[in-house]
């Protein structure tokens, strides 16, 4: 063999060999695919999914399931490109940034630990929803989970405290609490009314700036929710606050003579607070090929996901708008009795 020949050859061997390696290479993406579906109605693993205690329960034999979306690449193990180049070319699956699911700076333990307090914050948002909105009193307290090193409230502020008040104003939720707290100027100090172990104190803490000029105190609050019953929900392996809506809806069901499904198969998905109110969520495509291939045939759209939706909802799913939990019930009960014109995006 000549030497040119020889070289071409070798050189032949090294671009391919270099392909095959930049192709293992990992890349900054992650693929979306349709995840598992669970009825709210329903149980997983011989246990209601939604279990009620201290109040009577009606049955429906239909769906209202919540959907998921399945992630590859995430935290602790990162996607290749071939595994990318497949997801652009299949209609089912998604390629998007890593950075717009996971921050850059989050380790797998940091991701796992968020998805489930947003996981177990839905829970709790979709019980109060629901009660508040079948007439039943429910009442929460604000706790501190978190006092940040070097801030105000260290030293001063203990972790389990309950936040009563602020400048004698009344706090009702970490909303109400930053909204009193930002109202000083970075530097400014607050009056807080707190409960430690049964005992009422008072305390003044100074603010200091937070990104963005806001004052803050330097506390990371949770909201704790008391109920006239027990309401227990059972789902493992699944993360993040998407399943709010559905969680509401089948509390609601529950709770309700009748049946809020009329016996269909409907799926859906929807961020809710506790008053109610439905946000938008991500991953949506997906989530309704999920639905459309278990058999469902409506699925609830939060409003503001509605434009992409449309874009690619799956034959034959009936796409209905919603916008707070009382929307969504009026709309399954105009479904039941055959009504046609639903809000839909």
């Amino acid at each position: 063999m000549s030497r040119r020949a020889l070289t071409l050859s070798a050189a032949g061997v090294l671009v391919v060999l270099l392909s095959a390696i930049a192709a293992l290479l990992p890349v900054p993406y992650v693929v979306l695919s349709p995840g598992p579906t669970a009825n709210t109605l329903g149980s997983l693993d011989s246990k209601e999914l939604i279990q009620i205690e201290g109040h009577r329960t009606y049955p429906d034999r239909g769906h209202l399931d919540l959907t998921t979306v399945a992630v590859l690449g995430g935290p602790s193990r990162r996607m290749d490109l071939v595994t990318a180049l497949r997801g652009w070319l299949d209609n089912r699956l998604a390629v998007v940034p890593r950075e717009d699911i996971y921050p850059p700076d989050e380790t797998a333990k940091q991701a796992d630990q968020q998805s489930a307090a947003e996981m177990t914050q839905s829970q709790q948002s979709a019980t109060t929803a629901a009660l508040r909105n079948l007439g039943y009193n429910v009442t929460t307290t604000t706790y501190i989970t978190q006092v940040e090193k070097g801030s105000g409230a260290q030293g001063i502020l203990r972790t389990g405290d309950v936040i009563l008040s602020v400048d004698g104003q009344q706090v009702t939720g970490p909303a109400r609490l930053r909204a009193l707290i930002t109202r000083h100027q970075p530097g400014e100090s607050v009056r807080l009314e707190v409960s430690r172990h049964g005992s009422r104190l008072a305390r003044t803490v100074r603010t200091h700036a937070a990104q963005g000029g806001r004052a803050i105190i330097g506390v990371v609050t949770g909201i704790r929710a008391h109920y006239p019953f027990t309401v227990h929900i059972s789902l493992n392996d699944v993360g993040g606050p998407s399943a709010g809506l559905m969680f509401a809806l089948g509390i609601t069901d529950k709770l309700t003579p009748g049946s809020l499904t009329g016996g269909r198969y409907i799926a859906g998905t929807g961020e809710i607070d506790d008053q109610g109110s439905v946000s938008p969520i991500g991953g949506i495509p997906q989530k309704m090929i999920a639905a459309r291939e278990q058999g469902a045939s409506a699925f609830l759209v939060p409003a503001g996901n509605c434009a992409e939706a449309l874009g690619s909802a799956p034959g034959g799913l009936r796409l209905i708008r919603v916008t707070s939990l009382s929307s969504a019930i009026h709309s399954l009960d105009l479904l039941r009795t055959g009504k046609t014109d639903l809000p839909h995006c």
